[in-house]
């Protein structure tokens, strides 16, 4: 039988069970990272539902203090530049499972791709996670810590950010670097299939598992499928939306190759390169048996959302807060 139920069969003990009377009187979220986009994003869908929201201060540098009396704490908190992941990672998952632990709250992290390495295909919670990285492994040492910890925790795994109202995202900082100048940037092959991931529909999507989290196992792998598709499918959709031409070109890796020895987060990107070339999706196959009447953003609307205001009238103003906004 599905894990999605365990306690129909006895599968599950009862610290897995979170009482039903607790989710309807108390809903209470801490989120970390919460100027990032994970965090941004999960404040405004938290809060449109109706969920108190707090936000942690790194400042204070006690989130077990923070997170006393929460129901939730969802995981934003990420190094910047891929700054020291083998010693950074591991602290701040010890960091969040005490603070889960102290308060019983449950956890839904961010997961990402960098734990099936270089194997194309349609990746799964089944399918078997042989990282060809470092910052691979950091990510399977981290999931298998919260696994162990008995602390109640949904992985919410998923491919590249997108997110419409920041200029940082895998658009703006990637595919479209220079697509005022007509050109759409490749990192790797252009007919490689890519997992990307809407932010407003990922921070939906953990509103409502928050809210189903009785009904789950005591650590969940739940890949969120998003849309997945290749630079001369995301072409195709600018050329006709703009009307003219759009030129693929390459990103400049040799300038990488050869700052990476000087740079940090160049030496890592170099090592995360492989991905740009692996074709692959997100299963959801579990995520539709868990969340049925989710609907989430069309593709097309996601592949435009992060253009230029002034190449997508159909797009609210960027300082908006379009995405934020109730």
């Amino acid at each position: 039988m599905s894990n999605l139920f365990p306690y129909l069969n006895g599968s599950c003990s009862s610290r897995h069970i979170i009482d039903q009377r607790k989710l309807q009187m108390s809903n209470t979220v801490l989120i970390l990272g919460a100027s990032g986009k994970i965090g941004q994003n999960a404040t405004h869908a938290f809060t449109k539902a109706g969920w108190n929201v707090r936000h942690y201060d790194r400042k204070s540098n006690d989130m077990i203090a923070a997170a006393r009396g929460v129901d939730l704490i969802v995981n934003g908190l990420n190094p910047p530049n891929y700054n020291n992941w083998a010693k950074t990672v591991p602290e701040m998952t010890k960091q969040v499972i005490a603070a889960a632990k102290a308060s019983g709250a449950t956890v839904i992290i961010p997961g990402n791709v960098y734990n099936f390495g270089n194997t194309p295909g349609v990746w799964s919670e089944t399918t078997a996670q042989r990282p060809n990285t470092i910052k691979g492994q950091v990510r399977v040492d981290m999931e298998q810590a919260y696994r162990a910890s008995g602390v109640q925790t949904i992985v919410l795994r998923s491919g590249n950010f997108i997110d419409p109202n920041r200029d940082d995202d895998m658009m703006g900082l990637l595919y479209f670097r220079a697509i005022k100048k007509g050109k759409l940037t490749a990192a790797g092959r252009s007919d490689a299939l890519q997992a990307m991931c809407y932010l407003p529909d990922w921070a939906k999507a953990a509103v409502q598992l928050a809210e189903k989290r009785a009904e789950l196992a005591s650590f969940e792998d739940i890949p969120f499928p998003g849309h997945s598709f290749s630079v001369l499918e995301l072409q195709n959709v600018l050329q006709d939306h703009l009307g003219h031409g759009i030129k693929i070109t390459g990103f400049p890796w040799w300038l990488f190759t050869i700052l990476g020895p000087f740079w940090e987060l160049a030496r890592e990107m170099n090592e995360m390169r492989y991905l740009w070339n692996t074709s692959h999706q997100l299963s959801g196959e579990k995520f539709n048996r868990i969340l049925p009447d989710f609907v989430q953003t069309d593709m097309r609307s996601v592949m435009l959302a992060s253009l230029p205001d002034d190449m997508n009238p159909n797009k609210t103003a960027r300082g908006s807060r379009q995405a934020y906004a109730s």
